[in-house]
Formats: structure tokens, C-alpha cells, sequence
């Protein structure tokens, strides 16, 4: 079985290069393992006039138009209730072994170390890939353990699919073997969707660390420009 290979945002040397490279994708396993699949999206990287340490995409990515209900099974759209807000977005399920727990548990940790009127500001939320396990309930009690403040979003996954598709991260159908192990392929990228506009400026790939996350969160906590 392939492991799962740990990417970081690449640092590229002038504003205009486009990465040739593709996106990651994770294939998660419940029983554990991975595999790694290429995506679609290009991104570049302004290598000394930004601030942030995150990969600034070359296209603003608007943020999606997904109503799916949140962890305690109300309707939960999307656009209309992080409007003006900073958010964290990323695509995964919860019982992936490998890349969204140490994802959001990083993500958690770094918003640990914020104040709580920077943490105010910012909203990071989850969007289930396999929502058939993922219930609100199951989806509530996992996030629980990394940030109580994060929303979870679960249901229809042909529109988390539709949802997914724009920002250049595919979600394909979870698969579930003859053991019962379930495995979901998901983009592993972490969107930052910014206040200004509302679109996607940055992207977080699995094996950011925890001091990238907090930096980048304090800037985007006190609204510092891309």
C-alpha cells in the first residue's frame, strides 16, 4: 500500500510563475494507508511581496453556493452565514485515518493560540465527503476534539461534489471494501476565503505546520492584505 505523501507549499521565485505541479489529492482509508492522485488547479506564488506564508493563488476562487445542514441537522448555507468573514475550508471525512484529523487538529491548534476576539473573526469549516457515516451528530462529537467552534457540513454529496469542483478539488464517491473499510478520495487543500471579496486568496496543502497556520491566521485575524 502507498503512504501518503506530506506536500508544502511551494515557494516560487516571481509573482507570475504558475505551478505545473497539480494539486494533492488524499485517499483515505478507515483501515488506514493512502495514495496520492494528481488535480487540476494552477496556483502561484508571490515570493517576497506577500506576507503571508500560505500559497497565493493566481485565481480568486469564489466561495461556493452549498446549503447542507450543519452539526445540529439545521440548514447551514454557506455563502450567506460566513459573509464578511474569514474561512478556512476543506473537504474530508471523519474517519480518515491520516490527513484530516492532523489537518484540522493542526488547524486547531494554531487557533488555540489566538485571542479570542482574532479567533471572532474567523470561521473554519468542514465539509463532509462521506456524508452516508458522516451525520450530523458523528460529525459534531469529531470536530468536537479540534475546535468546538468549528461548523460541519454534511448531506447531498453530488452537491458537495458540485461544490468542490470550481475550486479545482475533486471528491469522488466513497468506496467501501469488502471489510467495511471505507475509503473517500478528496483534495487535502485548505482554502482561505477572505472577507474583502469573499473569494479564495490562499491555499494550505496536508503537512502545513502549525507555526505556518498561526502566522497566516493572525494576519488574516487583524486583516492584513494578500
Amino acid at each position: 500500500m502507498v503512504s501518503l505523501r506530506r506536500t508544502r507549499p511551494r515557494l516560487l521565485t516571481a509573482a507570475a510563475l504558475v505551478l505545473g505541479a497539480s494539486l494533492a489529492l488524499s485517499a483515505c482509508s478507515s483501515s488506514g494507508g493512502g495514495a496520492q492522485d494528481t488535480g487540476a488547479a494552477k496556483v502561484s506564488r508571490k515570493a517576497s511581496t506577500s506576507p503571508y506564508q500560505g500559497t497565493v493563488l493566481s485565481k480568486n476562487f469564489e466561495k461556493p453556493d452549498l446549503v447542507l445542514d450543519d452539526t445540529s441537522g439545521q440548514p447551514y448555507d454557506l455563502r450567506a452565514r460566513t459573509a464578511g468573514r474569514t474561512v478556512l475550508l476543506f473537504f474530508g471525512y471523519t474517519s480518515c485515518p491520516d490527513v484530516c484529523p492532523t489537518t484540522m487538529g493542526d488547524i486547531g491548534v494554531a487557533m488555540s493560540k489566538l485571542t479570542p476576539e482574532q479567533r471572532a473573526k474567523l470561521a473554519v469549516v468542514f465539509v463532509s465527503t462521506d456524508p452516508e457515516r458522516d451525520t450530523p451528530q458523528v460529525l459534531r462529537t469529531w470536530l468536537d476534539s479540534m475546535g468546538k467552534d468549528f461548523v460541519g457540513m454534511t448531506g447531498d454529496l453530488a452537491k458537495v461534489k458540485a461544490a468542490a469542483k470550481p475550486l479545482g478539488i475533486l471528491v469522488e464517491d466513497p468506496v467501501v471494501d469488502a471489510k467495511g473499510a471505507v475509503t473517500s478520495t478528496h483534495g487535502a487543500q485548505v482554502l482561505a476565503f477572505l472577507p474583502g471579496d469573499d473569494r479564495a486568496h490562499l491555499l494550505y496543502m496536508a503537512g502545513t505546520s502549525i507555526d505556518v497556520y498561526r502566522h497566516d491566521l493572525e494576519l488574516m485575524a487583524n486583516g492584513v492584505a494578500v
